[in-house]
């Protein structure tokens, strides 16, 4: 009996790790980490503030700047506490629970985060090609509406792909290859026949990111396609100026997502090293550099920092 019980607990724990053949550097590793979440939170946390607090920014391009923001802290935020346990040698054990609440924010935020960005391309194509009707196409009710159905669409199609791994064995190593948890890291330790979370898993990516990705692409084919009736090249350049911030978001999120994506389906094989780089990339390059884009590029959300820092000067000048 004893044994039966201390293989379950042995079962239900897994181990993280950090950047492998660099342990003895991983104190001075989490030092750039810790500068790339608090550029993260704070960004993000910036632009929600001036969405909230600005009246003049109460409109669907920035409601869904803010789902965009939400989305991004949702992505990396889980990840933090793990990666960070790791790096500062806390501990490297994380239960069979936790690992998959980690694995079910990660990913429903992952999906999330895509879907906005449709959302976000079909408000440019609204604005863009319907600019008269754009307030009443785009009413805050619907918007609301967007955000919720996008959340429940990310979230409940994960539901049974990781209920499925309380099922498994786990009778292999039970050493992950990130310093978090990822299902496709997951099933791979499983002692058994996962052949239908590996389908169903591709399955899912294929149909929510190509479901985007194309409704993306069609509503730039739209845009490009009422851009090019404008005679002037000032008139041309304007609109497209306003769609720059966007497409650089879904550059950011698809390039690295991608590049993972290819990394564990068809180099299982290469160096470690490659498969962390990666995975930190998609995780953390979205919540970083999607604040400081629409920050330099969207002139409105530029002068609500500046406005949201005059006050600081001020009274800086006064002590």
């Amino acid at each position: 009996m004893e044994t039966a019980n201390s293989s379950n607990i042995l079962s239900s724990t897994f181990y993280l790790i950090g950047i492998p053949g660099y342990e003895e550097f991983h104190h001075w590793i989490s030092i750039p980490f810790c500068l790339l979440y608090l550029v993260g939170i704070m960004g993000n946390c910036t632009i929600l503030h001036i969405v909230w607090t600005d009246p003049r920014l109460h409109e669907p391009m920035y409601y869904f700047l803010a789902m965009l923001s939400l989305t991004d802290m949702g992505m990396s935020l889980p990840t933090m506490i793990s990666l960070f346990r790791v790096l500062w040698s806390i501990s490297r054990e994380i239960q069979f629970n936790t690992c998959v609440v980690q694995m079910f924010f990660i990913h429903t935020f992952s999906f999330t985060e895509s879907s906005v960005l449709l959302a976000m391309a079909l408000d440019r194509y609204v604005a863009i090609c319907h600019p008269l009707r754009y307030a009443t196409i785009l009413t805050p009710t619907l918007i609301t509406k967007i955000g919720i159905a996008a959340l429940l669409r990310s979230a409940l199609p994960v539901i049974p792909l990781l209920s499925r791994l309380a099922f498994f064995p786990f009778c292999h190593s039970h050493t992950l290859s990130h310093s978090y948890c990822l299902h496709q890291d997951m099933i791979r330790l499983a002692c058994a026949d996962t052949k239908f979370n590996v389908i169903y898993g591709m399955v899912l990516i294929t149909l929510l990111w190509g479901m985007d990705s194309l409704g993306i692409f069609v509503s730039y084919v739209f845009i490009l396609h009422s851009v090019l009736k404008i005679s002037s090249q000032e008139g041309r350049f304007k609109p497209l100026n306003t769609c720059a911030s966007h497409i650089c978001a879904v550059l950011i999120l698809y390039v690295p997502m991608i590049g993972l994506s290819i990394v564990h389906r068809f180099a299982k094989h290469s160096s470690p090293l490659i498969h962390i780089f990666m995975a930190h990339i998609y995780l953390l390059v979205p919540p970083v550099l999607n604040p400081v884009i629409y920050s330099v590029k969207t002139k409105q959300i530029h002068q609500g920092i500046r406005n949201l820092l005059s006050p600081l000067k001020l009274s800086s000048s006064v002590m």
